[in-house]
């Protein structure tokens, strides 16, 4: 008798959930103009100067593979950029399919199966599936309620067998960005318990209080792996790139395995992206940083709330009495799309909006929620 389908199925595959966030994506498709707070995408669209380098990149034949680590003069650009930021040379860039190739193959190269990793709760839906794939084992540490980095929860955590600490500041789904003070402390745990760290700094350029950059543990730690991109600072979310850099030999590692995994970064957005470089976002990032108070503002007179201090994400608690599923398909039912905690947590009491949309809608949406307490 022939086997069942399903008898092909690997247990990997198998033991990774279809992303809370498509569904709600599914659901947004089918409904008439909904007020949508679940999308993790910037509302501005691509800089023309880069989509303008793009389709001249196409026309004149940058369609074929690059480097597996990616174009030299965008390497080249991002390496000298960052070298000045952390005052170090900060040694080779690879160029990643989006953030999340990176979080794949950084996993890759540094994880065996039984090796655990270290990540606050919340956190970045990817993070537990990825390690999943790559067989290890994600060590979930809670944050709550104020979602910072508590340093003896997380030393509670690591065992013989950790060999990862993920940290990703600004956060999703929460805001939060990480105090020099958090990072130091960070960094002194995976010093004395020689681990690695990698942090995933998506968020980097939506900074809405810190007067001097971001605090990350590449500036004190050199056994950080760093993951930044293009996808929310120039919303290039479509065209999928990233870039990592840290410890030479593991970057090689990441860089051997894109060669066999995602090949190379598209070439044509690679040639754009180094064209966005020059275009100056602060004026979206002050955009966002009006949104970021006005849902604070409004949310906090019937929610409770940490006041996020990056990224585009705010995270409310659910009212008293409902779990964040049952708020959030209440919310559904008014035409509000949010996401619940669930998807980000191990709990299920908060939930996650995006005010990455319209002022207009913003205030809109942000009425209603306050009107179904």
């Amino acid at each position: 008798m022939p086997r069942n389908l399903n008898d092909f199925l690997s247990a990997r595959s198998k033991g990774v959930d279809a992303s809370g966030i498509r569904k709600v994506f599914d659901l947004a498709a089918k409904m008439k103009d909904p007020i949508n707070f679940s999308i993790g995408l910037p509302d501005f669209d691509v800089p023309d100067v880069a989509k303008e380098m793009a389709i001249t990149s196409i026309r004149r034949g940058d369609n074929r593979y690059t480097q597996t680590q990616g174009i030299a003069p965008l390497r080249d650009r991002l390496r000298a950029d960052l070298s000045k930021e952390f005052g170090r040379d900060v040694g080779e860039v690879l160029i990643t399919s989006g953030v999340s190739g990176g979080l794949m193959l950084a996993m890759q190269a540094v994880m065996d199966p039984g090796d655990e990793a270290i990540f606050l709760d919340p956190y970045f839906v990817m993070y537990k599936h990825l390690l999943t794939l790559t067989g290890g084992k994600p060590v979930i540490v809670d944050s709550y309620p104020d979602f910072r980095f508590h340093a003896d929860r997380v030393e509670a955590a690591i065992t013989p067998k950790t060999k990862l600490l993920i940290l990703n500041s600004p956060s999703n789904p929460t805001g939060i960005v990480m105090t020099e003070e958090e990072v130091r402390s960070a960094v002194e745990v995976a010093r004395k318990h020689d681990l690695l760290i990698l942090s995933d700094e998506i968020y980097e350029p939506f900074l809405y209080d810190a007067a001097r950059g971001l605090p990350s543990a590449a500036h004190a730690y050199d056994r950080t792996i760093v993951l930044r991109g293009f996808s929310k600072s120039h919303a290039m979310t479509g065209w999928r790139l990233g870039y990592a850099f840290g410890p030479a030999e593991i970057i090689a590692q990441m860089t051997k395995l894109q060669q066999y995994t995602f090949v190379c970064a598209p070439s044509p957005f690679q040639h754009a992206a180094l064209a966005a470089l020059d275009v100056p976002m602060t004026d979206y990032v002050a955009a966002y940083r009006k949104k970021r108070d006005m849902a604070y503002e409004m949310l906090s007179r019937k929610f409770e709330i940490q006041k996020p201090q990056g990224a585009f994400y705010i995270f409310p608690k659910a009212p008293a009495g409902l779990t964040a599923t049952q708020f959030v398909t209440k919310a559904i039912d008014n035409n509000v799309l949010i996401i619940p905690g669930s998807v980000f947590s191990e709990r299920d009491t908060h939930f996650r909006i995006s005010y990455a949309t319209t002022d207009e809608k913003l205030a809109q949406g942000c009425e209603v929620l306050c009107g179904l307490v």
